[in-house]
C-alpha cells in the first residue's frame, strides 16, 4: 500500500505512517488486495482525505466499515459511486435531509459533493474484503483513524462532529468538547431508524446553524 494522501494531511499524519503498527497494517492490506477482492479500489483508500484537505475540514462524519458489495465503496463513509443503488443507511440519510431542510432526494449517492465543501467522511476502517463485513477490523485502521480524530481535535477549532450510532459515539472521548461541537443520534441504518433513533435528529440544519454562528460557509447538503 503506497500511502498517497493529500499533502495537507501528510504534514500532520507523516509520523503515524512511520509507526510499527502502520507498517504491519500496510503489509496486511497489501496482502489482502493481492489475494482477495477488496474495497474500495487501492487508489481510493484515502479518498476522504484527498477530497477534504486538513485546513478545509468543517464537519466530521464517522462511519465504521466501507461497503463490501461490488462497485459501492468510494473511500467516503456512507457514500457510493455514481449510478449505484443507495444502501439503506444512505436512503435514510437523504430522507432526513429532505425532512430537515427540504432538499429533494438526490439521484446520486456519491458524497464527494459534501467532501469538497469540508465534510470529512471518515470510516474507522478504511478497507474491507469483498462480501465480508468487518474483515479488516482490528488490524490497525482503528488506531490510525482514532489518531486522525485526535489530531483534528488538537490542531483545529470549531469542527462539528456528527456521531451516529453506538460505535461512533464512543469516539466522543477523543474530541475536546470545549473547542468543538458534538452532535449525536442513533445510526441511520433501518434497525436504528425504525426504532425512532434517527429520524428527526435535524443534524443537517443544526450543523449549518453552528457554522453560521462561526461565520463559516454553510454546507449544501
Amino acid at each position: 500500500m503506497n500511502v498517497s494522501i493529500d499533502p495537507s494531511w501528510k504534514k500532520h499524519l507523516g509520523a503515524e505512517f512511520e509507526k510499527p503498527y502502520f507498517k504491519l497494517l500496510t503489509q496486511f492490506v497489501r496482502n489482502e488486495y493481492q489475494q482477495h477482492k477488496c474495497y474500495p479500489k487501492g487508489t481510493a483508500i484515502f479518498s476522504a482525505f484527498d477530497h477534504c484537505p486538513f485546513h478545509e475540514a468543517k464537519v466530521v462524519i464517522i462511519g465504521q466499515d466501507p461497503y463490501h458489495g461490488p462497485n459501492q465503496a468510494n473511500g467516503l463513509c456512507f457514500s457510493v459511486q455514481d449510478g449505484i443503488p443507495h444502501p439503506p443507511s444512505l436512503v435514510n440519510i437523504f430522507k432526513e435531509i429532505k425532512t430537515d431542510i427540504g432538499i429533494p432526494y438526490p439521484e446520486s449517492g456519491n458524497l464527494e459533493r459534501w467532501a469538497s465543501q469540508g465534510v470529512l467522511l471518515l470510516n474507522a476502517t478504511l478497507t474491507v474484503r469483498a462480501h465480508t463485513a468487518g474483515s479488516h477490523q482490528k488490524k490497525g485502521w482503528e488506531q490510525f483513524t482514532d489518531s486522525v480524530i485526535q489530531i483534528l481535535s488538537k490542531h483545529t477549532e470549531g469542527l462539528v462532529f456528527l456521531l451516529w450510532g453506538g460505535f461512533a459515539k464512543k469516539k466522543a472521548g477523543l474530541i475536546d468538547a470545549s473547542k468543538h461541537h458534538i452532535l449525536t443520534s442513533g445510526h441511520p441504518s433501518p434497525l436504528s431508524a425504525n426504532r425512532g433513533l434517527w429520524f428527526g435528529n435535524q443534524h443537517f440544519s443544526k450543523t449549518n446553524q453552528i457554522l453560521s454562528k462561526m461565520d463559516k460557509p454553510l454546507i449544501s447538503w
